[in-house]
């Protein structure tokens, strides 16, 4: 008997990738609450709680407290070894080498937007839709690392709408760079209602233009999205070298009494 529990959970924690894989849910997407997957799969909450926990220390799920627990964004090994690490040490000796993958995704993002006006199916028109609306359910949120996630995969949602592999594994490359905490400033855009606001009517109208098949419309919407994120970046960056100063300046009243003491 004492074997018997280790053995359910393992069995369950395949089960619920299939579900995962099933339902197509993606990255930033809810996980069903512990209650809908017990009953569905016939066995007891603390055997699902079990197998969730397993599948959070493997980094497939995260928990966020009190809003339930979702698919993570997973970094792929191939994209680590030959794109995100050797970008990762150039930005870390330079951190305005940032910029330069701003300005690469800028490029990229628009064909990838033109491409999947003129390409996607109904079942990518499904996808675009379902990876928006994740987006939009982290507008309260007080987790910027998950609202990030969903922002990502509607992100790739678009490149693999435009079925070009190569601006697709390209786009990969770049966000598993984002996700590995290098530029932290790009999560905080997410705890700002006001930058909040202004990637949701972007994200809509990118999705709009897919989904209408209009590629020039596509191509200017991700160009103006594009441009948007990378000024609020640049001017979080520079807000935070502000703070950075700031702190570093010398205490002008501790100054102005060791004069009137000496």
């Amino acid at each position: 008997m004492m074997t018997a529990q280790p053995r359910l959970a393992d069995h369950l924690v395949e089960r619920v990738k299939s579900l995962i894989n099933e339902r197509k849910l993606e990255a930033g997407m809810r996980l069903p609450a512990e209650r809908q997957l017990a009953s569905e799969m016939g066995v007891s909450r603390s055997s699902i709680r079990e197998a969730i926990q397993k599948l959070i220390s493997e980094g497939v799920l995260i928990s966020r407290r009190g809003g339930g627990t979702f698919v993570r964004y997973e970094v792929q090994p191939w994209s680590e070894q030959r794109i995100v690490q050797p970008l990762k040490t150039l930005v870390e000796d330079d951190p305005n080498y940032r910029y330069d993958i701003l300005e690469a995704r800028h490029a990229i993002e628009a064909s990838t937007a033109w491409y999947a006006a003129m390409r996607a199916t109904p079942a990518d028109k499904e996808k675009l839709i379902a990876c928006f609306d994740a987006t939009l359910k982290f507008k309260e949120s007080d987790d910027p690392d998950l609202a990030a996630q969903a922002d990502v995969r509607f992100h790739l949602a678009i490149a693999e709408a435009s079925h070009n592999i190569v601006l697709l594994q390209t786009m990969r490359g770049f966000f598993d760079l984002l996700q590995s905490s290098v530029m932290h400033s790009r999560q905080r855009m997410y705890t700002v209602p006001s930058i909040f606001a202004g990637l949701t009517e972007q994200h809509n109208e990118l999705l709009q233009a897919i989904l209408a098949g209009d590629p020039e419309r596509a191509r200017r919407a991700a160009k103006t999205h594009l441009g948007f994120v990378h000024t609020t970046i640049k001017t979080l960056h520079e807000d935070e070298a502000r703070q950075a100063r700031i702190t570093r300046l010398p205490d002008e009243d501790t100054d102005v009494t060791r004069e009137e003491n000496s």
